[in-house]
Order: C-alpha cells, then sequence, then structure tokens
C-alpha cells in the first residue's frame, strides 16, 4: 500500500517545497522592510493577540488583589500613617508650586510669552514586559483607538520611562530609556549643561558619551529632560549620577547614571501629549503612519555630537 502511495503521489518533493517557503519568507520580510507593506497585517494580528495579553496579566493582577486582601490592619494602619504624613509634605509642596507657577504666568505675560497650563495625559497599564535581555520594552493597553502615536512620551509617578515605537488599534510598545538603542536629550539641572543620555541594556543604568573631561559634573547631579528634539518635554526627571570617573585612553569622561524612573516596578505609565501627532486622510491610513514616524526623530545610532539623526 505504501509503495502504490508513493507511485501516485504528485506533491512537490520536500526540498522544493522548503525553498518555496524559504524564498517566499524572505520576499515578505524584504517587503516589510522597505515599504511597510504589512503593517496591516501586524495590526490586525496585534488586535487578535489582545485577549491572550489580556488573560496572560490577570493572573499577577489577582495576585496583587489577593495580597492586599490579605494584609493585617496592623499594616493598613501604619501604611495609612506614612500616607498622612506624606499627603501633608506634598500639600506643602504643591503650595510652592502654585506659587512658583502663579509667578512664572506673570512673568511670561510681561515678556508676552503664552502659558501653557499642562500636558494631556491617559493613564495605561503594563500587559507584558519583553523578556529578551538586550531589549528592553513593554507593552501597553492603550492604542491608536485611544489617541496613542508613535514617537508619544511615556512616563511614570517618578520621572520619564521611555517613549512609543509601535502604536495598534489596542496595544502599543514602549521602548524604555535604558534600551541600548535608545537616546534621550537631557540636560544637568544643577548648571544647565546639555547632554545626550544614552541606553546601556541595563534596566538600572544609563550612559552619558562625550562628556569632556573638564565637564561640570558631579555625582548626584539631576539629569532632567531638555524638550531639544521636540519629542520629550522639557523640565522632566530623568535620572541622578551616579559615576564620574575618568579614561586615561579616552578624551571623554565615564559618566553613567541611574534612572529616577521605577522602570522595572511600575504597573501605570503616563502616556503624554505635548504635540499633537499629523493628521491625514480618513482612508490613508498608511500614509497616516510614515507621517506620524516623519514627525518624530527615529532611534538612530548616535552621531559624533551624540544627538539623533
Amino acid at each position: 500500500m505504501f509503495a502504490i502511495n508513493a507511485l501516485f503521489d504528485r506533491r512537490p518533493p520536500p526540498l522544493l517545497r522548503l525553498t518555496i517557503a524559504v524564498l517566499l519568507s524572505l520576499g515578505l520580510m524584504f517587503a516589510d522592510a522597505r515599504d511597510r507593506h504589512l503593517s496591516w497585517v501586524r495590526s490586525t494580528l496585534a488586535v487578535a493577540v489582545y485577549p491572550i495579553h489580556w488573560l496572560a496579566s490577570r493572573p499577577s493582577q489577582l495576585a496583587r488583589a489577593l495580597d492586599n486582601r490579605l494584609t493585617t490592619e496592623a499594616d493598613l494602619r501604619e501604611r495609612n500613617a506614612l500616607l498622612e504624613q506624606e499627603n501633608l509634605a506634598l500639600k506643602g509642596r504643591m503650595q510652592r508650586f502654585l506659587a512658583l507657577q502663579a509667578e512664572n504666568s506673570r512673568l511670561r505675560d510681561l515678556l508676552g510669552s503664552s502659558f501653557k497650563v499642562g500636558d494631556r495625559v491617559l493613564v495605561a497599564e503594563l500587559l507584558q514586559v519583553d523578556l529578551d535581555p538586550y531589549r528592553q520594552q513593554v507593552l501597553v493597553d492603550k492604542g491608536t483607538s485611544s489617541g496613542v502615536y508613535v514617537g508619544q512620551p511615556v512616563l511614570d509617578a517618578n520621572a520619564v520611562m521611555g517613549q512609543v515605537v509601535v502604536a495598534n488599534p489596542l496595544t502599543a510598545t514602549v521602548l524604555l530609556i535604558t534600551d541600548a538603542d535608545h537616546a534621550l536629550p537631557v540636560q544637568i539641572n544643577r548648571n544647565g549643561l546639555r547632554t545626550i543620555a544614552t541606553g546601556t541594556g541595563l534596566v538600572n543604568q544609563l550612559r552619558l558619551p562625550h562628556l569632556p573631561k573638564n565637564a561640570d559634573v558631579r555625582v548626584g547631579d539631576l539629569l532632567v529632560t531638555s524638550g531639544m528634539g521636540g519629542v520629550f518635554p522639557a523640565g522632566y526627571p530623568v535620572a541622578r549620577i551616579v559615576e564620574v570617573a575618568d579614561d586615561p585612553n579616552s578624551p571623554f569622561a565615564i559618566v553613567n547614571a541611574e534612572p529616577t524612573a521605577r522602570l522595572d516596578r511600575s504597573h501605570e505609565v503616563l502616556l503624554v501629549w505635548t504635540v499633537e501627532p499629523v493628521q491625514a486622510a480618513p482612508n490613508t491610513s498608511t500614509q497616516a503612519a510614515d507621517n506620524q514616524r516623519a514627525a518624530v526623530p527615529q532611534l538612530n545610532t548616535p552621531g559624533p555630537t551624540g544627538d539623533r539623526s
């Protein structure tokens, strides 16, 4: 019976089928890399797997809810007392901030400049963390249906976390500032010195390349966003310098910083609208995505001056 089946089997040989499959795969990858023809396929697949991401995130959320329910009354009382003290301190600081904001508004009015009240934000929840040790990315549960766009700044309650690199209808991928492919224009809050903070691939370390050895940089200096590039709003905390060393084989100093955002602990993030993304015609979704990518600086390798091209 096997010999008869083999005699009448008209299918191509396995090697030919494998060759066709490999050529087809290479053709699809080339077409997608050059012209982005398959972006709609990725968006469709992202919508299809969204329930899986949602279900995968449920156990951790249920575990946190159960842990909160099992917290003892004494722990709750102690936590409540600490929160009351923190709330009182924050109210005192808020009064100073309001006074400074009012003074800043008056000064801007004197200079004939318009005062921006604040940036629009949206709270998103983390669905997945990339387990690849060479990538620092997270997946959040807000997408283009909520107005999210590629290049959008992302913060947590403490500082800058990263920016959106992939926006699908229901989810978005956020590249963290510690990723090796990310660079962020910053300045030292103490003296206004501008530089670039690049990721190292480690969740607790940033590097400040191309700083001369005589630069006024000290351990403990706070780095804030400089606003250069038009992606991140100016004045948001980024990191604190933890190491300033001298490399005898390089004309630049070795400067490392630790992010102030809780990159490995935050469960919710803030998506910030500093500028509105470029809008396109209703039936040109591909052109709209290209316009958004053109409106936001791309993540390329730093040039000789440390800026992103």
